[in-house]
């Protein structure tokens, strides 16, 4: 079993929906390999918080944290599939 990995997503200064996008692109970008990693998305448009989360969950992928720190939000979620 490989360690998991954590994948950092830079989506400061995007607005909805390219956070959303950027995320799907590097899920599909990293393939089947990346199943159990994670991506940490940072965002600078709040809308972020709610739209990466649905996402994640429409297509059966585990989000395990939210939070903001000085007006960037930042967004963890597992990738269970591809």
């Amino acid at each position: 079993m490989k360690n998991p990995i954590t994948h950092p997503l830079d989506a400061r200064h995007l607005l909805c929906p390219m956070p959303v996008i950027r995320v799907q692109q590097l899920i599909d970008k990293l393939g089947k390999d990346a199943i159990g990693d994670t991506i940490e998305a940072v965002c600078t448009d709040p809308g972020a918080l709610y739209d990466i989360p649905a996402w994640a969950k429409i297509h059966g992928h585990k989000l395990i944290e939210t939070h903001e720190d000085d007006h960037e939000y930042f967004i963890t979620i597992e990738i269970c599939n591809d």
